[in-house]
């Protein structure tokens, strides 16, 4: 399953990891959870690059006879194009993926004529955010539905967070909840196929 990023070490390239998810709320949890995996990703010693809710909003709806990309589409699939793993990050809308992120989601089909279709063999991690478990649980299903779709593979480990009556991360984007980093530090570490020293000793 890591089989890009262990390519990407064997080529002498440092692992490129692309997240992308949020909402339009800045500071949202589901954004600061992505960044919180790719942070972990990074002191793993991979690169990484953010796409947002803020760019996420900026993006124009999926249009498939639409010959001429924006310039934030036109980044976003250039960046997943050159991905070595990928993390896709949305809050359960209605027991699905936000219409945000599934609009960036769809623009990938950009991708379908490449070396590499669409996710193909790729390692995806899937984190959702959601004010119930039901949400949580139903909106994972989606996503990894979605990845297969894509020709990727989900990790083992997704994530999960129920929102409700809660606050898991403080105004600084710091995880307050144990658990909940030890969780996002392992999708990360599934992603990269590196297991941190803490995690090993």
């Amino acid at each position: 399953m890591n089989h890009y990023t262990n390519n990407a070490r064997a080529n002498g390239r440092t692992p490129y990891i692309v997240g992308i998810g949020g909402t339009t709320r800045p500071g949202s949890s589901t954004e600061t959870a992505l960044r919180v995996a790719l942070a972990h990703a990074a002191e793993l010693g991979a690169r990484t690059e953010l796409f947002g809710g803020a760019a996420l909003a900026a993006l124009p709806g999926y249009n498939p006879e639409q010959l001429e990309r924006s310039e934030g589409q036109r980044a976003l699939v250039a960046a997943v194009r050159q991905a070595d793993a990928v993390i896709f990050a949305s809050p359960g809308y209605h027991g699905g993926v936000s219409g945000l992120v599934k609009n960036a989601i769809d623009l990938l089909e950009d991708l379908r004529a490449d070396e590499r279709v669409y996710l193909d063999g790729m390692p995806v991690g899937c984190i959702v955010t959601a004010a119930g478990w039901q949400g949580c649980n139903t909106t994972l299903g989606a996503m990894r539905s979605i990845v297969h779709a894509l020709r990727g593979w989900p990790t083992p480990m997704g994530v999960t967070l129920n929102t409700a009556g809660v606050r898991l991360f403080d105004g600084d984007g710091q995880c307050l909840e144990p658990q909940v980093t030890s969780s996002l530090r392992l999708l990360a570490e599934q992603v990269v196929g590196v297991r941190s020293p803490v995690a090993t000793a």
